[in-house]
């Protein structure tokens, strides 16, 4: 530690551009990090934030809620292995629509739940009271849009009216807000026909993507017997489904993965030109007495000093950013994931300083003191 410290203190030039250097890459690792997660989080939040374990799609949907179509008679199966209370169906679809009066396109994503079940979001303004009856709780987003409380958003495809009754938050679907339907009105938008808006329960008739049910290992194994051609799936697979969920993550953690590897190798050259520097005291050091491994424990030290030192300005830093970043702009940086993210950091800036640890080991003392006097 004495030795370390006072290292540090006499080359401060030398230590302060290593940790601007640090903490730069540190920074960029945490930002993409936070961004990343934002990212995923934007894109399948609906679905993450559903209380369910497992989704029943039909077989040979590929696990994706679109390509899925699920009959009321598969709904009444599944009831009757997990219990009436612990199957919901769902409906997802993805669509435009504009406030009416406008002519402003706006994606959004179509959700069929009971807006009195537990697949339902928490209102954060308005009520559910109307939503059996042409009312529909959109995602805070489209208040950007100009969408308010009474609004009254026109489906593109259908041509469906829908008054925004309710709003809720952090509720999108593959980057697109999420606007949640009554089964009434998904019905009324699939079979207009057979069963127009507002035209009361026809559960049997209706077809949806999905049924989220909350179940155990031991019911899941009875529904693939109890409901032929389906597929069960746990939440997780059904997130890593989500089209563009799999490569937009892959292409991110590549990037920081890189920049974890980009970091050892910045510390490991700069620390090794260093020790390479310094062989002659470290050989004049070991010649009076000086433990090894001592002195690789005060280059190991210095390392770990420079990058907590780099990662506390860092979290600052992007702590400051994520509040000034707008609202449409996805990111995410849990204490959990900052967590891991700065142990990683730290232990493979720790990797890096064994260049540095190897070349002290390797110092012969009489070699160095000879190279010193020559």
């Amino acid at each position: 530690m004495y030795l370390a410290l006072r290292e540090i203190r006499f080359a401060k030039a030398r230590y302060s551009l290593i940790a601007a250097i640090m903490l730069l890459i540190s920074f960029l690792v945490l930002f993409v990090t936070g961004l990343a997660q934002g990212l995923a989080y934007d894109n399948a939040a609906s679905i993450q934030n559903m209380p369910a374990t497992h989704f029943v799609l039909e077989q040979g949907s590929d696990h994706r809620f679109t390509r899925s179509q699920i009959s009321g008679e598969k709904l009444e199966q599944t009831r009757s292995v997990v219990g009436e209370s612990n199957a919901e169906p769902l409906g997802v679809q993805m669509t435009s629509v504009v406030l009416s009066g406008d002519i402003q396109k706006i994606d959004v994503a179509l959700l069929a739940v009971n807006p009195q079940g537990w697949l339902a979001p928490d209102l954060t303004m308005g009520t559910t009271e109307k939503q059996e009856k042409g009312g529909v709780a959109v995602d805070e987003k489209l208040a950007e849009h100009g969408v308010r409380l009474g609004s009254i958003l026109v489906d593109q495809a259908s041509g469906s009216r829908w008054t925004v009754t309710g709003f809720v938050k952090n509720e999108s679907f593959s980057h697109a807000p999420a606007v949640f339907l009554s089964k009434e009105e998904w019905m009324g938008l699939h079979s207009p026909s057979s069963a127009p808006s507002g035209s009361g329960s026809a559960e049997g008739q209706a077809a949806y993507n999905a049924v989220a049910v909350k179940a155990t290992e031991g019911q899941v194994s009875k529904l693939q017997s109890a409901v032929p051609n389906t597929e069960i799936i746990k939440k997780a697979d059904a997130v890593s489904a989500i089209p563009g969920y799999k490569e937009e993550q892959g292409s991110l953690l590549m990037m920081i993965a890189f920049l974890f590897v980009i970091s050892a190798f910045v510390l490991a050259v700069f620390f090794y030109v260093i020790t390479i520097q310094k062989t002659s005291q470290f050989g004049i050091l070991k010649a009076i007495g000086t433990r090894t491994a001592y002195l690789a424990g005060s280059v190991t030290l210095q390392v770990l000093l420079l990058s907590v030192f780099s990662l506390a300005v860092s979290i600052f830093l992007v702590k400051v950013l994520e509040m000034a970043l707008p609202g449409t702009m996805p990111f995410q940086l849990g204490a959990d994931m900052l967590a891991l993210t700065c142990t990683a950091f730290i232990a493979m800036s720790l990797a890096g300083s064994l260049f540095s640890v190897w070349k002290v080991a390797r110092i012969e003392a009489l070699d160095a003191i000879g190279r010193a006097a020559a």
